[in-house]
């Protein structure tokens, strides 16, 4: 079995940096994942410092608490020889190690304990060779072993994607998400993952036990609207991003739906059914705003991704489709309202929920692509406006959607307005 792994808290570490030369420790330890955090500490004989391990429900915290440890201020010689025997899966002396801890050393005797050593000069003593700051060790009567030691960082979440990852752009960006079923779940925890820094989550649905076997959410959450579900797993998940759920009906709620796009940068419609994509293509065109639709047609064969831009020579969701029907192709909306996903014998559910997932992720890199590309990132270019992706094609299907291969991915252009669109022309 692997060795045990002690973690230290940001708030541990924080006191121990501050600390004297030693003290006591209190550790609790989960015996089954072989893990423990330092739980307690004291600086010598003074009152004891409780530490937290976040969240509250943290599975360490319910650990075995072994009250008996210590932790020592210790020169850097001592990390060095904890890497050393890491990884040589060796042990020190008793007296060596005793040698290293300049104060407080506590004998073993016939028993043992955890130790935590600090030591302050580790990188000034050897600058970028990586000594740890932290070690812990099993001190025994028959020798000192290493431990696995984690310190928990300052800085945790997309943050350490800097510079690599423009996280200041995504952090300011607002998304407004319409549908929070099993594509729209997906996209919302893609767009949590990208870095965007405020979603708005509409949905008048709850989650019940037949969306579980495609649904991001799991049973813990039936009963709740579904919007608030991915609020509350998210906030475990990505704390830094704000989640603002509402049960909405995009389209019984227009006039509720049309303040939240005045504070969105961009809006992603993952939403069942014509009328609520067409709401939205609408909406998003006098917001002047940018909007990523997605779906699967013909029962999940096919995933959509439609960017539809409130530029001139763009045409919104209707135009889109009178250019298929007028090139030959066939017009995929009318088959969204047939009940798809309802288990009826008319329409039944045939998509997998990873297949599901891919299309919502797809939908958020087409929206994150949007957002950093109106911010100047020219990596972020999108091949086109109108994505297709196969995800279980069959023959006989007309251009564009004859997809031949599982994975194929097929980029558009955008078709320009239909002459008299009431959705395109200014009013």
């Amino acid at each position: 079995m692997s060795r045990l792994l002690v973690i230290v808290p940001r708030e541990g570490a924080e006191l121990l940096r501050s600390a004297g030369s030693h003290g006591s420790a209190t550790f609790k330890v989960s015996g089954p994942q072989n893990a423990g955090f330092l739980c307690a500490i004291s600086v010598k004989e003074g009152s004891i410092s409780p530490v937290r391990m976040t969240p509250p429900t943290h599975f360490l915290n319910f650990g075995d608490a072994r009250p008996v440890g210590y932790w020592y201020r210790v020169a850097t010689d001592l990390h060095v020889a904890w890497e050393y025997a890491r990884c040589r899966n060796g042990a020190l002396p008793v007296s060596a190690f005793a040698e290293l801890v300049p104060s407080g050393f506590k004998h073993p005797g016939g028993g043992g304990y955890i130790a935590l050593t600090y030591a302050p000069d580790a990188e000034t003593g050897h600058p970028g060779v990586g000594i740890a700051e932290f070690a812990a060790w099993q001190v025994t009567a028959g020798g000192v072993n290493p431990l696995d030691v984690a310190c928990e960082p300052q800085v945790v979440g997309n943050v350490q994607l800097a510079p690599h990852w423009p996280v200041e752009a995504l952090a300011a960006a607002t998304v407004t998400v319409v549908g929070a079923g099993s594509i729209g779940g997906a996209t919302v925890h893609a767009l949590a993952d990208y870095g965007v820094g405020r979603l708005l989550l509409v949905d008048p649905d709850r989650l019940l036990w037949h969306n579980l076997v495609r649904h991001v959410s799991g049973p813990a959450q039936v009963g709740k609207m579904k919007a608030f579900a991915l609020r509350d797993d998210l906030e475990q998940l990505r704390p830094g991003t704000s989640i603002e759920p509402y049960a909405l009906d995009v389209i019984r709620d227009a006039d509720k739906v049309r303040p939240l796009l005045a504070r969105s940068d961009l809006v992603v419609c993952t939403a069942d059914g014509v009328a609520p994509r067409r709401v939205i293509s609408h909406l998003a065109r006098r917001a002047g705003l940018d909007a990523v639709l997605a779906c699967v047609l013909e029962d999940g064969g096919i995933g959509e991704i439609l960017r539809l831009r409130p530029w001139p020579d763009r045409g919104c969701l209707v135009c889109q489709r009178q250019a298929l029907t007028d090139a030959g192709a066939i017009d995929p909306e009318p088959a969204l309202d047939a009940g798809y996903g309802n288990g009826t014998r008319h329409r039944p559910m045939t998509a997998v929920g990873s297949d599901l997932h891919l299309v919502g992720q797809l939908a958020a890199k087409a929206a994150v692509a949007t957002l950093l590309e109106r911010a100047g990132h020219p990596d972020q270019r999108l091949p086109g406006d109108h994505g297709l992706l196969a995800l279980r094609p069959q023959l006989g299907w007309p251009p564009p959607f004859d997809l031949t291969r599982v994975g194929e991915l097929r980029w558009l252009d955008a078709r320009p307005p239909v002459p008299g669109c009431p959705t395109c022309e200014e009013p």
